[in-house]
């Protein structure tokens, strides 16, 4: 590993949320708070939800409770709480504090105090309780990011009911395939949305795929166009909604109760429907933005992605929760001009900002002045997930926009974690692309194949202990989620990463189990190929996938995307070839370098590899509903053979 490139300072650690906890325990390290945290679990929970701040209707008798083993924890017995009361609940304290900011493409924004946001949220309780919604219904969100996605989705579970975000570019099919799962009753979605200076009509999918969806009685449409037409089962938001009561009564909700069912894409078969309850999701948001990224009181924290995965409610949930504003945007991040994200940042004082590697990527090439022309004085944390970095655009994201000040923190975990596994504090140095600890609760570690701690090599990520916010399984297919995370080792949940734990506590993932190659019997996570790759000026991005070889077992073949002013050519064959082979070895040289216009990408730009390989070899490449370009697919497999 590296050596660090940003160290803690007393600016990060005075009045943070981590020097609070630390002073409530009597506790003089952050390696002690962390020893403590998955020593005493009782004693680390109860007191970091009180210094949260977090209220219950009725008091929960015991932290944790295991009737059924690890697999199934029963976290904060006997409680009964609201997460939308929580997410709220300083409209009592600060009515005027700003808690939600939106800004649309076409320059349109608006903004609400969390008085107004809980007003606004009241009266999505009597509209929806009006359509006959009730507790334990769900409800799908088919909306891009508006004002009245996050009011819906605090709505829904204030009445105890589920909601079912859905990603915004999905056909009609994809997003058909999670409402029936789920069985929703109601589907809230718009009339479109904005997207590179083109109106994108949402409505059609959604009518498409309510169509397609028995269980789906209704639609209630925002109408972000004006004064769009229905049909005879949709009813516009701007008719029902804003004449309800500005009042209404939060559910009390067991613990455990379900709020959201969010669904990821399954490698073969239907996509997965991950459980969150009340007391587990929206606690470990906030929890990991306080312990890792420091959200204060009055901070605003925007991260560029869609309600359909899950950091959009992520982002909503734990910042107001923790009493802060949280940032929705409806369009590109280079959209009328490159500077449009560095415009965002400085027009709503953002102090927080997450973007993806891949996005840092595509920012690159557009240079430095468009960030250097914008005032981003407010911001004081970076965040990333989703995916391994490079270290060029990594240290292009410290250097341009973090001015070589900003902790940059690394963030990993997962739809079934309910936030992150690893990530990184400012109370210890932080070295470039890799994470400095894990979550404080989450008790992390790296095991060989038998299932025994390591240090120094890669290994598999596994979690030996429940935590909250750990999904309450699949929806109506436990098996499958005993399976997938319950199977390898005995009451060890192993997730699919692998990871590296050096003797100084510092970790890096090298890409999920099942990417990871073995060359000349040894392993190499993809992100080393495509690091090396990027290395070569010519090379924008690249991914890297193992292939069957007849006599070597496996080889690594790697899939190239070049810089506008080159062009493909066996000479830059060898070279690029070369370059990786100076960085890893001539011994993992890849087999081959492939040309392509595209890699295949989710929206929120998580390169799927199992998607590549899949193509290349000519195999079913299971769920391709959350591409975002899946015509790459096609040039993939143009490249076979």
């Amino acid at each position: 590993m590296s050596e660090p490139i940003w160290f803690p300072s007393e600016e990060y650690k005075r009045g943070s949320h981590i020097e609070a906890l630390l002073q409530r325990l009597g506790l003089d390290s952050y390696e002690a708070l962390y020893q403590f945290s998955i020593a005493q679990p009782e004693a680390f929970w109860k007191t970091t939800l009180e210094l949260l701040g977090i209220e219950w209707f009725t008091p929960y008798r015991r932290v944790l409770e295991l009737p059924q083993g690890p697999q199934w924890p029963h976290w904060f017995a006997g409680g009964k709480l609201n997460l939308a009361h929580n997410a709220l609940r300083h409209a009592r304290t600060r009515p005027q504090a700003l808690a939600l900011l939106w800004e649309g493409e076409d320059g349109a924004s608006s903004q609400l105090s969390y008085q107004a946001l809980e007003a606004a949220v009241a009266q999505a309780v009597h509209a929806l309780a009006g359509l006959g919604i009730g507790q334990g219904d769900r409800v799908g969100l088919f909306l891009p990011m508006l004002p009245e996605t996050a009011i819906s989705a605090l709505a829904i579970a204030q009445l105890g009911a589920i909601f079912v975000p859905i990603f915004s570019g999905y056909a009609a099919e994809a997003a058909a395939t999670r409402l029936q799962d789920a069985g929703a009753k109601l589907i809230i979605t718009a009339d479109g949305f904005y997207r590179r200076g083109s109106r994108v009509e949402l409505l059609q999918n959604a009518r498409a795929a309510a169509a397609l969806s028995p269980s789906v009685e209704r639609l209630l449409v925002v109408r972000r166009f004006g004064t769009t037409p229905l049909a005879p089962n949709e009813v516009a938001w701007d008719q029902i909604v804003p004449h309800q009561p500005t009042q209404a009564p939060y559910q009390p909700m067991d613990s455990m109760d379900p709020f959201m069912l969010i669904y990821t894409s399954g490698t073969t078969g239907k996509p997965k429907g991950t459980v969150h309850y009340h007391a587990g999701f929206p606690l470990k948001a906030a929890q990991d933005m306080a312990h890792l990224f420091d959200l204060r009181v009055g901070e605003v924290l925007f991260w560029f992605t869609d309600m359909g995965w899950m950091m959009g409610p992520w982002a909503i949930l734990g910042a107001l929760t923790l009493g802060g504003s949280v940032l929705l945007y409806e369009g590109a991040p280079d959209y009328p001009d490159a500077g449009r994200l560095w415009a965002l940042c400085q027009k709503h004082g953002v102090t927080h900002l997450g973007l993806s590697p891949t996005l840092v990527r595509a920012l690159m090439p557009l240079g430095e002045e468009p960030v250097r022309r914008h005032d981003l004085f407010r911001l004081r944390v970076l965040g990333s997930t989703g995916e391994p970095w490079n270290l060029e655009p990594y240290l292009w994201f410290a250097k341009t926009v973090g001015q070589n000040r900003l902790p940059i923190i690394n963030y990993s975990g997962g739809t079934e974690i309910g936030g992150g596994i690893l990530g990184c504090t400012p109370w210890r140095p932080i070295k470039p692309m890799g994470f400095n600890t894990a979550v404080p609760g989450i008790h992390a570690e790296v095991l060989d194949e038998n299932g025994k701690p390591v240090r120094d090599e890669v290994g598999e990520l596994a979690v030996l202990a429940p935590w909250p916010g750990q999904t309450k399984g699949f929806w109506n297919d436990p098996q499958r989620y005993l399976n997938t995370y319950w199977s390898r080792f005995e009451n060890i949940w192993v997730h699919g990463d692998w990871a590296l734990l050096d003797s100084q506590g510092h970790w890096m993932i090298h890409g999920r189990s099942d990417d990871t190659l073995k060359v000349a019997g040894k392993r190499v996570g993809p992100a080393e190929y495509e690091s090396a790759a990027v290395e070569h000026p010519a090379v924008k991005e690249a991914a890297a996938i193992g292939v069957p070889h007849p006599v070597k077992g496996e080889v690594a073949v790697v899939f190239v995307v070049l810089r506008p002013e080159h062009l493909a050519s066996p000479d830059l064959e060898r070279a690029i070839g070369e370059t990786i082979a100076q960085r890893l070895g001539k011994a993992l040289k890849p087999e081959k370098i492939l040309f392509v216009p595209d890699l295949p990408k989710t929206r929120n730009a998580k390169v799927m590899r199992r998607v590549i390989r899949a193509a290349f070899l000519g195999q079913n490449p299971g769920d391709l509903s959350a591409l975002e370009n899946p015509q790459a697919v096609e040039a993939i497999r143009s490249t076979a053979g």
